[in-house]
């Protein structure tokens, strides 16, 4: 063989291995809520309307080797909602949407995990609102960034599917789908 391939096949392989070796598994399993946050948009009166969750907790328990194993729960304490004022506040709270004295918590449970490639992940599961379950897909996107994996998604959901302002709220002054964004932080183990 060539001394000069020889040379290049040895510095290719070593490369190689340095590269290979540095791309191992990674596990979250620790979800930071004060670093995450849990927020929704609608449309009330053809106007945007930005809102936030001020209390949840979340559990993971995510491996970047093997994610069709992975879990997620996130626990919501609806009372916590800030829609930008204290009357859509405590508007919110009411039986006609979260009614928050029979119903204080959502949850999210998922099902299944999907890996899609370039870090990105379906992760199926169950949405309890309301005492009402439905399954719901969210597209999430993985970030690595300093030992920390932030963990970004988004899904639409429409509010009448779980009877929330039902009523004289029922109509389109508040759009019937919400944008739900969620980044939750969680350290690598």
């Amino acid at each position: 063989m060539n001394p000069r391939l020889s040379r290049s096949v040895t510095w290719v392989a070593a490369l190689s291995f340095g590269v290979m070796s540095c791309a191992h598994a990674v596990e979250y399993k620790q979800v930071n809520a004060t670093a995450s946050t849990l927020s929704f948009t609608y449309n009330q009166f053809s106007s945007r309307v930005y809102g936030t969750f001020s209390r949840f907790e979340g559990a993971l328990d995510f491996d970047t080797e093997n994610p069709t194993a992975a879990h997620a729960a996130l626990t919501i304490q609806l009372d916590s909602i800030d829609a930008g004022s204290s009357d859509a506040n405590e508007e919110l709270k009411k039986p006609a949407w979260f009614d928050t004295v029979h119903s204080p918590v959502a949850t999210f449970e998922s099902t299944a995990v999907k890996a899609l490639g370039e870090n990105r992940y379906s992760i199926t599961g169950n949405l309890t609102l309301r005492g009402i379950t439905h399954v719901v897909d969210v597209p999430v996107l993985l970030k690595a960034e300093s030992g920390i994996g932030i963990f970004d998604g988004q899904l639409i959901l429409k509010r009448s599917d779980f009877k929330i302002g039902e009523g004289e709220f029922a109509d389109t002054v508040v759009s019937d789908d919400i944008n739900i964004r969620f980044r939750m932080v969680a350290p690598a183990q």
